[in-house]
């Protein structure tokens, strides 16, 4: 009789091989270990606060769009390995929906691109990155924003420049610029 091979081994190996054979972040004692999804649905409600979150808040809104909407700049970035919007950025997402559904900036394309810090391999560094611009994109969708101007890419860890934990959090974000 043939040896069977567990299906949870299967499944394992095609996975690696479906990424590239990358290996996810380390992680740590405190961090999310659940990988990126592809897509998300849009969350309805914000948790008050990620428990493996450092930081207070997950995006950067360009100085173009800033000075446009008035919107005060937020010192934003993700919890490492997380692709979850906090509540702490909701304020500042929703200046932005109200900015491009009918303020000064109504009708023009949104941007936005994920990070990641240089932990990881590339291709789960891409995925995470594409999480986290979807993961905004979503919830700006949610209350308001028009799908077809609304625009997410990831460049993953392609411009981190962080060395330690204080500076890898800042490589963990999702930029919101003007498109083009």
């Amino acid at each position: 009789m043939p040896k069977m091979i567990p299906l949870a081994l299967l499944l394992g190996a095609a996975s690696l091989a479906a990424c590239g054979g990358s290996k996810p972040p380390p992680k740590g004692p405190d961090t999310d270990t659940t990988p990126p999804a592809a897509s998300a649905a849009a969350p309805t409600r914000l948790p008050e606060k990620a428990p493996d979150s450092p930081t207070a808040s997950a995006v950067r809104i360009s100085d173009e769009i800033v000075k446009a909407c008035g919107i005060s700049a937020p010192n934003a970035y993700f919890a490492f390995d997380s692709a979850h919007v906090q509540q702490g950025d909701a304020k500042v997402l929703d200046q932005v929906v109200t900015c491009f559904t009918t303020g000064p900036l109504k009708g023009r394309l949104l941007k936005l691109v994920g990070h990641a810090d240089p932990r990881g391999g590339s291709d789960y560094n891409v995925t995470l990155g594409q999480s986290r611009a979807d993961s905004v994109g979503q919830y700006l969708i949610g209350k308001g924003m028009d799908k077809a101007k609304t625009e997410s890419t990831s460049r993953g860890a392609m411009d981190a420049t962080g060395m330690d934990e204080p500076s890898w959090a800042r490589d963990r974000r999702v930029d919101v610029m003007l498109g083009q």
